[in-house]
């Protein structure tokens, strides 16, 4: 992914009025969470073959149907979103899927810390300090439980000679 030209990030520190690393962490969770559902909003769109207000090319009996509001769970903070509904609920995002609620990569970074030989309570401690993010020691046998099956078929797998 390109980096962003100089001169954007001086306008960015300008317009935001971003002295310190807290105003610049608050700034980047509200760019988040727009770019977020700007992106629910696109996706919506293509789904229903055309933009919001467009009479003219909408070639389907299907239409908006207002918002859900949905929390969700990402590497900055808890986060409030409204994900576009269709009234024949045929709408499956993949930006947010449905029945997820955690956006973090928080079970990339348990596994990760599960592979190099941590303990669940360590990595509890772990996440905690460095990401600010509470995870019971249940949590973490959760998803490690769920990845081992398939960490053991992989060590396991015919190799081609």
């Amino acid at each position: 992914m390109p980096t962003l030209p100089k001169e954007i990030f001086r306008e960015m520190i300008k317009d935001g009025n971003l002295k310190t690393a807290g105003n610049l962490h608050s700034y980047l969770k509200d760019i988040f969470k727009d770019a977020l559902q700007e992106m629910l909003e696109v996706e919506f769109d293509v789904e229903l073959v055309y933009e919001k207000g467009d009479r003219l090319n909408k070639n389907t009996d299907n239409r908006r149907n207002g918002h859900t509001e949905k929390k969700v769970k990402t590497a900055f903070e808890d986060m409030d979103i409204k994900v576009p509904r269709d009234r024949n609920s045929e709408f499956e995002p993949e930006v947010v899927s449905k029945n997820v609620r955690n956006i973090s990569g928080i079970e990339e970074k348990i596994i990760s810390l599960y592979a190099r030989g941590m303990s669940t309570k360590d990595i509890c401690d772990q996440l905690n300090h460095i990401y600010r993010i509470e995870v019971s020691a249940e949590m973490v046998s959760k998803i490690t439980d769920k990845i081992i099956p398939r960490i053991k078929e992989w060590q396991n797998r015919p190799l081609d000679l």
